[in-house]
């Protein structure tokens, strides 16, 4: 029995071990609270256990029964059935139970505390974690709230300095100060290079441009040496300078990146940190410790988060690095790039500077040169007026002046024989011809009368300029009258003064240019007798009494009508010694340009004059001072000029400069030509080459690139000692006052005339006597190509066709433009004179005015209120036939009626108008008249019934109506109309 009682012992206590290793492994998986209740109970229920007679076996049983009531597991059942066992025992044992209690309590106790004390330092290290947690997470927040308040900070005080920015570039714009980055940078560009200037040793001026210093032109070489050193200089400081500014911005970019190299390791080592704590924290128990299974786990796994740690900041260091150097291979890439910049802009710098001072020295030269050639022609010249003489005097220039249809033509013709007025358009002078008559064509001429006069004549000639007489003329008079010494005023006897003689009269007067009136047409007194180019003293010696007697009451009409201009004047016969030498004077020549008597009066008269008065004027210089008068295309020849040489030598070969509106034009005379003595120069005949030309006398000049010769202009030469840019400016002095003749507007018509003068004229003409003026857009010389039409045709698409047309004044059309302007809707009006062509476009304009108005009668409403007649009610209804008076406006056929104090209510449309039993298409104000009121949409309407006399009726307006009525038919409404259309507006609220 006792062996087997010991085998039962052993048998429990091995039992007993392994109960304890699973209960050991048991209460290191569960949570705190369960070992915590676990030990109370474990202490409550040691002391009550009941004796055991094995006490380790007992010991552990309490222990797990403990435990097993910590987790909630009954161990009620299995407690009873051992007391009962135990009791079983106690009553066969004897009193045995006492004496086993003692050691039970001893054995049990010492288990239990064994437990107890692992779970009391398990609880103590999960405490301990969790205070480290939480005092971690007070820290995380503590510096995210400081973050928070960091960045709110900044960007309260980005804020702050927008609004500063803002309210700085508010008072900057508000002082005009304000510059944008892109000014800021051109300034500081500018800066940087003044300053480089400045460290260049140039002289900057602190403000506007350099003064030229005049010097002498030694030192060029060793100028060149120190611009060279210069720029180089400059070179060098420019790119010194860059790299100065590149090292320092890599600097400063390397030392930002320090700092937040530095700020990112800081952190990662706070981070580092934490998580060694929360490892320690977890790993640092000894039950842990203890456990052969988790120990050599948790230690590589340690050891591998401190190598993915250490990896990861080497890689950031790194990337740290690489960022570094990559943002210094930038920056110095930069650096580079701009003291490359820098070196280009100080070379281009250099080079401006040194082309600046090289243009500033030729500059220089010329003006030098400019000034000394100027100063020797101004010397030349003033020699050549000191050498004149009263033995040499150069031919008188005379300009032939007066109204159109006066005879101005005819009566040159007369002294000419030639017939130059049969060739003209309509008989009117339409451009300036000069006509050069010899010494001995005037000796010839005035040979009767000089048998009585006996006056010695020795002047070399005469050069006479015809004028053209209409009023579109009034440049070319005037022109001409700013060329003559004297003038020839033809007045028709039978008509007096008239508008043009009245104005090139006062254009005389203007220039103080002495002048003679020729009576002309005094063969048109009744019953004259002719006496074929006879003095006019002797004609009317044969002349009857009632014929002297008409021609007397004539002349004192004219002397009279020149009386009220305040010109004094008597027939030159008649004149008294004290008259010729009162210069108010001026003496009245009859002639006849069909007879020719009068003729010789007046070419002797001339004569006399220039030889008498003018002979200071008249002496010969060898100044040259010629004017182009007209340019024009001559068949064989090109474009030639005609010029009048006044004074000085023109020679074939010279070098002639003229003045055009692209500049000053140098040609080479290739041709001096003049028609015959006593022909004019727009007559087509075998014109005479000269070598040599002096003054007096018209030429016409062959040369290149005359096309775009402004008439009126002078011409001058290039000597032998003259400077050619000196002549250039003096040539272009007077294209300011051409240039305003000249100007175009963006929507015209398209003017092409012959010449440039008649091109003026026209121009004139169009702008300033048209009513209302004709705008120009183009204008152009010579021959219509298809170059022309197409440049015109444009005025389609700019949506002013009735501006795609061409005015062309006495010039050919090509086949080719006249068809191409068939296919482009463009007009082509020819004329010969002036104002025929304008005939023509006044007469498209109307009828183009007429059709857009017939297109605009169905949208354009006139403005009419008009009062129903009761007593005068013809039809009631469909149609409404209703005596009216007109109250105000105008009331036309077609026009739609109105009742707006009933609603607007729309009466009808009036189709037809009747005065006493006429129809008419318009009733005025105030006038009574019987209308036709039709209503298709609404036929029902009746009068007395929708509407009766008490009611006025309206035209009905819109915004579109009014548009039409101001775009088409303005000049058909009085001032009246228009402020019946304004209170029209406001009844039918129209905007």
């Amino acid at each position: 029995m006792g062996k087997k009682k010991g085998g039962k012992k052993q048998q429990q206590s091995a039992a007993a071990d392994d109960d304890w290793d699973i209960l050991n492994e048991a209460v290191a998986a569960n949570t705190e609270e369960a070992a915590a209740d676990d030990v109370k109970k474990e202490e409550e229920v040691a002391p009550a256990a009941p004796a055991e007679t094995n006490a380790p076996s007992g010991g552990g049983m309490d222990a797990a029964a403990a435990f097993l009531a910590a987790q909630g597991i009954a161990t009620d059942g299995g407690g009873e059935k051992k007391d009962n066992k135990k009791k079983k025992k106690k009553k066969k044992g004897g009193g045995g139970g006492d004496k086993a209690d003692k050691p039970a309590d001893e054995k049990i106790s010492a288990k239990g505390k064994l437990i107890a004390e692992r779970m009391r330092l398990q609880r103590e290290a999960e405490e301990k974690r969790l205070a480290e947690e939480e005092a971690e997470r007070k820290r995380i927040e503590e510096i995210e709230r400081k973050e928070k308040e960091e960045a709110d900070r900044i960007q309260a005080e980005k804020d702050r300095k927008k609004q500063k920015q803002k309210e700085k570039i508010e008072r900057q714009k508000k002082e005009g100060t304000y510059m944008t980055k892109k000014q800021k940078q051109q300034a500081a560009l500018a800066q940087q290079r003044l300053e480089a200037m400045k460290a260049a040793g140039m002289d900057v001026p602190a403000g506007g441009e350099k003064k030229p210093v005049y010097g002498k032109k030694k030192g060029s070489v060793q100028d060149k040496d120190k611009a060279e050193e210069e720029r180089k200089k400059a070179e060098a400081e420019a790119k010194k300078r860059a790299e100065e500014e590149a090292k320092k911005l890599a600097e400063e970019k390397r030392l930002e990146e320090e700092r937040l190299a530095e700020e990112a390791r800081k952190k990662a080592e706070e981070e580092d940190a934490a998580k060694d704590d929360w490892e320690d924290s977890d790993s640092g128990d000894e039950w842990d410790a203890d456990s052969d299974a988790s120990g050599p786990k948790l230690d590589a796994l340690e050891k591998r988060l401190k190598q993915s740690s250490i990896d990861d900041s080497d890689d950031d260091e790194d990337l740290i690095e690489k960022e570094k150097r990559q943002e210094q291979e930038r920056l110095a890439r930069l650096g580079k790039e701009r003291a490359e910049r820098e070196r280009i802009e100080a070379e281009k710098l250099a080079e401006l500077k040194a082309k600046e001072e090289e243009e500033n020295k030729q500059l220089l030269l010329l003006a030098q040169k400019r000034e000394e050639g100027k100063k020797r022609r101004l010397e030349q010249e003033k020699a050549n007026l000191e050498a004149r003489t009263r033995d040499d005097l150069r031919c008188p220039i005379v300009v032939i002046m007066g109204h159109v249809d006066t005879g101005k033509t005819k009566l040159l013709d007369k002294i000419r024989k030639t017939n130059v007025q049969e060739g003209e358009a309509g008989g009117i002078t339409q451009q300036i011809g000069a006509t050069y008559f010899e010494k001995k064509t005037l000796l010839t001429q005035t040979e009767k009368l000089n048998e009585t006069e006996k006056f010695n004549l020795t002047l070399p000639g005469m050069l006479v300029i015809d004028t053209p007489g209409h009023e579109s003329f009034t440049n070319l008079r005037s022109r001409g009258s700013s060329l003559c010494d004297v003038a020839i005023l033809v007045v028709d006897l039978m008509h007096g003064l008239e508008q043009q003689t009245i104005e090139s009269l006062t254009m005389l007067r203007k220039r103080g240019t002495p002048f003679v009136v020729a009576l002309n047409k005094i063969d048109r007194c009744y019953d004259w007798k002719t006496c074929k180019d006879t003095p006019i003293r002797d004609a009317l010696k044969v002349q009857a009494e009632g014929t002297v007697q008409e021609f007397r009451s004539r002349a004192d009409s004219a002397k009279l009508q020149l009386q009220e201009q305040g010109v004094n004047s008597n027939i030159y016969w008649e004149m008294g010694d004290e008259d010729w030498t009162n210069s108010d004077f001026v003496p009245l020549v009859p002639t006849s340009a069909v007879t020719g008597e009068g003729v010789q009066d007046i070419l002797l008269l001339l004569c006399q004059i220039a030889q008498r008065k003018l002979w200071r004027q008249l002496m010969w210089c060898a100044n040259l001072q010629a004017t182009v008068l007209e340019v024009k295309a001559i068949d064989g020849l090109g474009m030639t000029v005609d010029v009048l040489v006044v004074n000085g030598y023109l020679r074939e070969g010279d070098k002639a400069v003229f003045c055009t509106l692209d500049g000053p034009v140098v040609t080479e005379i290739r041709g001096l030509l003049t028609p015959p003595p006593s022909r004019e120069m727009r007559i087509k005949s075998e014109y005479i080459h000269h070598k040599e030309i002096k003054g007096a006398l018209g030429v016409k000049l062959i040369g290149n690139g005359l096309e775009k010769v402004m008439a009126g202009t002078p011409v001058m030469v290039v000597g032998e000692y003259d400077e050619e840019e000196d002549i250039k400016q003096e040539v272009m002095s007077d294209l300011s006052r051409l240039q305003d003749k000249l100007s175009t507007d963006k929507k015209g018509v398209m003017v092409q005339a012959s010449t440039l003068g008649a091109l003026e004229a026209l121009l004139q003409f169009l702008r300033e006597e048209t009513k209302p003026p004709i705008p120009v857009s183009a204008i152009g010389i010579g021959t219509i190509h298809k170059r022309d039409v197409t440049k015109i045709s444009i005025m389609n698409e700019k949506g002013a066709p009735e501006f795609a047309t061409i005015l062309a004044f006495d010039v050919p059309v090509e086949r080719d433009a006249r068809e191409h302007a068939n296919d482009v809707n463009v007009r082509i009006f020819t004329a010969d004179i002036i104002y025929h062509l304008f005939d023509q476009f006044t007469r498209f304009m109307e009828q183009l005015t007429e059709k857009r108005r017939e297109d605009a009668a169905g949208i354009a409403v006139f403005p009419s209120i008009v009062k129903i007649l009761p007593q005068h009610v013809f039809n009631q209804k469909d149609p409404i036939i209703v005596g009216v008076e007109v109250v105000e406006g105008i009331l036309k056929v077609g026009t739609p009626l109105c009742v707006p104090a009933l609603g607007g209510l729309t009466v009808g449309v009036v189709t037809s108008i009747e005065c006493n039993g006429r129809e008419q298409e318009t009733a005025k104000k105030g006038t009574s008249v019987a209308i036709k009121i039709v209503n298709e949409t609404n036929p029902t309407i009746t009068y007395g019934r929708q509407f009766d006399a008490s009611h006025s009726l309206y035209s009905q307006l819109s915004r579109a109506s009014i548009d039409a009525l101001k775009l088409h038919f303005k000049d058909k409404l009085e001032n009246e109309d228009w402020r019946l259309v304004v209170k029209l507006k406001k009844v039918f609220n129209i905007i």
